[in-house]
């Protein structure tokens, strides 16, 4: 298996390379050369298997020669030892024919952590083979951060770099990143928007010079292995509803398009899929262009569900890669239209193509505090606020003849402020989180500025370039 770039000018990779590489160094996003193919009959055999029996055979399709089948068993076994459901990714009926995926049950309470722990244990594997050491760097709205930090934390292999706006995300979330006491583990605290985070985390992939230094290696959605270990509980969830004799519909809170493009690659896969739609926010930019094909950006503004708060979709791109006939010249002008007039234009086709596999609603403040209260007053379901958005948008599409299931992101405690305001109640942290409000934490506040963000990091990162 081998993976190309979406702007079509960096190295041809092996799937090993593409997971400590993260972006390209083109600045495009890998994806696979061919999509990997999963028949019918083969979903008929996995049907009732355990998660991790799915994820082996879902994720061996993409690694190739270059990663062994006996430590991609042992990587996934690790990975999911320590969620807090036997299932890892259970179904709930709120509807006759309306589920939630409950994707919360990892150490940090996100959807995050299904696939951040498979791209430690994955990436501690190569670097432990390559004898080398890597500075990983990511950039956060929430949840990725602290996911991040927990799956990688006291590596040896690796310094974990975490970039969040400050005053931004919840207190639970900067609280999970910035109360880890382990000496490989640092976060920073940034002046500005999520998007600003990011736009660093990609301008220190460009900078060649620091690339190659510090040995960077990326953990935001931008790496494949995240958008590939998410794929899984597509099919484990489509599989559980009647996959491969029905087609199965998801809805999917989304800011940077990385959770609901792995239900796109899992359709290209083979897995019958009926609809994807994207659930955005107010922050509603996803929405506005399936209306449209207009991609403008208007600027971010802070909601209860800051995790979406994104106006730079970077996973965007892989699929506007595929609607283009996967035509590198014309993304590379499209993200060039982007970074120099915030804005750019899907053409007809390209367009409809998208239309074909996806819809869209917007919730707003409102409507995501009802749906909380409807949840718990109908169903005795306490939903976080990015549930919550979910749910409304899947209110808002037209019914399918087939199950709808609601991705179900992150655990109401980590926003107990937006959750009690709807509901009276304040949800409570599970056991093992009960006294993070008393453990010190460790802030890093720093400019929006590449040099400063690039100055704390080359003090701290135990990187050699001759580590590669």
């Amino acid at each position: 298996m081998r993976y190309i770039s979406t702007r079509g000018e960096a190295p041809v990779l092996n799937f090993a390379d593409v997971v400590v590489t993260g972006l390209a160094s083109d600045g495009g996003l890998y994806v696979p050369e061919n999509w990997p193919q999963i028949g019918a009959a083969t979903l008929k055999d996995l049907q009732g298997k355990p998660y991790t029996d799915v994820a082996r055979a879902v994720l061996s399709t993409f690694i190739g020669d270059s990663f062994g089948a006996d430590d991609l068993s042992q990587c996934v076994d690790v990975a999911y030892r320590d969620f807090g459901h036997a299932l890892v990714a259970p179904l709930v009926q709120y509807g006759p024919n309306n589920w939630l995926l409950e994707l919360s049950h990892g150490p940090t309470l996100a959807f995050k952590d299904v696939a951040m722990r498979l791209l430690a244990q994955l990436m501690s594997v190569i670097l432990r083979k390559r004898g080398g050491h890597a500075t990983i760097i990511g950039a956060t709205s929430g949840d990725t951060g602290s996911a991040a930090i927990d799956a990688f934390r006291g590596l040896e292999a690796v310094d974990v770099f975490i970039l969040y706006p400050h005053g931004r995300v919840s207190d639970v979330q900067r609280r999970q990143m910035t109360t880890v006491p382990d000496a490989n583990v640092h976060t920073i605290a940034l002046e500005g928007t999520f998007d600003d985070c990011q736009n660093l985390v990609k301008a220190m992939f460009a900078d060649q010079a620091f690339n190659r230094a510090m040995n960077l290696s990326g953990v935001n959605s931008i790496n494949w292995a995240r958008i590939m270990a998410q794929t899984v509980y597509y099919f484990t969830s489509a599989l559980a509803l009647g996959a491969p004799d029905r087609e199965v519909s998801f809805t999917v809170p989304t800011g940077n398009f990385g959770d609901v493009f792995a239900g796109y690659v899992a359709k290209r896969m083979g897995l019958p899929v009926d609809r994807l739609v994207v659930a955005t926010n107010v922050n509603d930019i996803l929405d506005r262009t399936l209306r449209t094909g207009s991609y403008a950006m208007n600027g971010v503004v802070p909601s209860s569900s800051p995790s979406m708060d994104i106006e730079i979709s970077s996973n965007f791109e892989r699929l506007l890669f595929e609607v283009h006939g996967r035509d590198a010249a014309r993304i590379r002008n499209l993200m060039g239209a982007l970074r120099q007039q915030r804005a750019f234009q899907i053409d007809r086709d390209p367009l409809a193509a998208i239309r074909a596999d996806f819809q869209s609603a917007r919730c707003d403040e409102d409507e995501t505090r009802a749906m909380i209260r409807r949840m718990f007053d109908e169903c005795n379901l306490i939903v976080d606020p990015h549930t919550a958005v979910g749910l409304v948008a899947a209110d808002k599409v037209d019914a399918t003849e087939g199950p709808m299931v609601v991705l179900s992101t992150a655990h109401p405690a980590k926003f107990p402020d937006a959750v009690e305001a709807a509901t009276g109640i304040r949800p409570a942290l599970p056991p093992r989180l009960a006294d993070l409000h008393e453990r010190a934490e460790r802030i890093n506040r720093l400019p929006n500025d590449l040099r400063a963000v690039q100055s704390f990091i080359s003090g701290l990162s135990r990187a050699q370039s001759s580590d590669t």
